[in-house]
């Protein structure tokens, strides 16, 4: 039996999140269920979820595929991204596909995101932003520490947020895209996982802190025999004109694929008003 721990919500907004499509989110990319048998658990099963993101930084980099959904009211839409993860050097880049109806057009062109510590670029982020021309937004001042605006949580912002664990439970063996992995189920604290973070995500994992309004965030996560995270999801919980939940869902496969990430020159970059 998962016992989940929710202290009681804080009296503070999520903040206006960047509309990149963004006041939206993720569905998790196929279930991976239940347990695998007779295998034997972990002795320590929080130490080794919470290892997760350092056996990332050793295996170096990986494909990743994303998905967000979100719900408020009756609404639910889903975003997904694509890319890579330099898990070493603490960069990726995702093509992030936006879903027909977000703005209320029939096709709307991928933002492409660059994610490097402390900060997020984007292409083609529409809303007055000029074609040829990068938006950056510094991460620690979104209220949500860029876990849910940019349509995607950034993977290796999700696998420190592991460093967090307070409750978890062994589910069991199972399968993630082939590779027997064992699924874990619990609860991590966003305050916590800042504190425990290595310095290139911190700043951002403080502000969501500050910005949630439950510290809270449950979550389902799968690891490969070397620890290393293949599958996790995320459910956060934010108020902004109301309670919206997000489930956020990261894969990771291709283990050792290069990763190149190329930052935009500053003249490259966008400094005019940027839409809500």
């Amino acid at each position: 039996m998962v016992v989940h721990q929710h202290r009681r919500p804080r009296e503070r907004a999520g903040g206006a999140v960047l509309a990149v499509g963004v006041t939206l989110a993720v569905t998790a990319m196929g279930g991976c269920a239940g347990p695998g048998g007779d295998d034997r658990p972990p002795a320590d099963a929080a130490a080794v979820v919470r290892g997760a993101a350092d056996a990332l930084t050793r295996t170096g980099s990986a494909r990743a595929r994303t998905a967000m959904e979100m719900a408020t009211g009756g609404t639910r839409v889903t975003i997904r991204g694509e890319g890579g993860v330099d898990f070493k050097n603490r960069m990726g880049q995702l093509l992030v596909m936006l879903p027909a109806d977000v703005k209320g057009k029939a096709e709307h062109r991928p933002i492409t995101e660059l994610l490097v510590p402390g900060a997020l670029y984007m292409k083609n982020r529409g809303a007055g932003v000029p074609d040829d021309k990068w938006v950056r937004v510094d991460t620690t001042t979104l209220a949500d520490g860029n876990l849910v605006t940019g349509g995607a949580t950034d993977p290796l912002v999700a696998a420190e947020l592991l460093r967090g664990v307070r409750e978890v439970t062994y589910v069991g063996e199972t399968e993630v895209a082939g590779t027997k992995v064992r699924h874990y189920r619990g609860t991590t604290d966003i305050g916590r996982a800042a504190g425990s973070a290595s310095a290139e995500v911190r700043g951002a994992l403080e502000a969501a802190a500050k910005g949630f309004s439950k510290d809270t965030v449950p979550f389902d996560a799968y690891l490969d025999e070397e620890g290393r995270l293949r599958k996790v999801r995320h459910r956060f919980t934010y108020v902004n004109n109301g309670v919206i939940d997000v489930s956020s869902t990261t894969l990771l496969y291709g283990f050792g694929t290069p990763v190149t990430v190329v930052l935009p020159a500053s003249g490259d970059i966008y400094a005019g008003k940027i839409a809500e």
